[in-house]
């Protein structure tokens, strides 16, 4: 029989907890490491609608990307999606950062869908070559077809051979690139991040929080259930903030 632990431990292996970034919390969230699992939830956030899904599901974990809990609290009320997983009995595991910067994790899926070569690195950003030189217009309108949803950019100037690539909130890797690339493909950035891209000469594309975090389930379910083919897994059903 498999337990919590063992996916934890699993979960270790392919993205170790050690090297989450600091103040993030991923790792166990709630529940019993014990905890016997026949029947697993994976997705990018537990909200309560999540929940509801491995409840009816009768799935004893969910694993998950971003933590359910991430800053101190000194309430648990009714909705709280901590306060749900323990009524339902359902253990919870986030692999956030570490999935962000591990081999074969959320930067590398992200690269990979928008056909980029990635260098092998540890941070949490990609640097990759382009299949060929790009104007900014161009690769954001590569980036919108490949990802299905609508981007925000500004143009720094230069024609695009290398692009790094980071998920979710990847404004800040701006530091990191400069003289390595002359794009930044990200989820969301704010603008001061946008100003300081173009005044930098590299050109900024930012296509959603959820839209470049999300592609990572699916594969991270596909490793889950190669590795525990006894456990039914199933992946949540999502969607990212909605556009009118």
């Amino acid at each position: 029989m498999t337990s919590v632990r063992n996916i934890y431990e699993f979960l270790d292996q392919i993205a170790p907890f050690s090297t989450q970034v600091e103040g993030d919390n991923s790792g166990m969230q709630t529940g019993d490491f014990l905890q016997t699992v026949q029947n697993c939830m994976v997705c990018l956030d537990i909200t309560p609608d999540v929940i509801a899904q491995a409840a009816e599901l009768q799935c004893e974990l969910i694993v998950s990307h971003h933590p359910v809990l991430f800053h101190a609290r000194k309430q648990l009320l009714c909705q709280d999606p901590a306060w749900l997983l323990a009524r339902h009995n359902i253990a919870a595991i986030a692999s956030h950062t570490s999935l962000d910067r591990a081999p074969g994790g959320v930067s590398d899926v992200l690269a990979n869908l928008l056909g980029f070569t990635a260098e092998p690195s540890n941070e949490l950003h990609r640097l990759c070559d382009l299949p060929k030189a790009m104007l900014a217009s161009e690769l954001a309108a590569h980036v919108k077809a490949k990802l299905g949803t609508p981007v925000q950019y500004r143009d720094g100037g230069q024609k695009i051979m290398t692009a790094a690539v980071c998920g979710g909130s990847g404004g800040g890797s701006l530091q990191y690139i400069a003289g390595q690339a002359q794009a930044l493909v990200t989820g969301e950035a704010k603008h001061s991040e946008f100003l300081d891209a173009q005044n930098q000469g590299i050109t900024l594309i930012a296509a959603g929080h959820f839209e470049t975090e999300v592609v990572v389930v699916s594969v991270l379910a596909a490793k889950l259930r190669e590795e525990f083919p006894a456990i039914q897994w199933h992946i949540a059903k999502e969607s990212g903030t909605k556009h009118i």
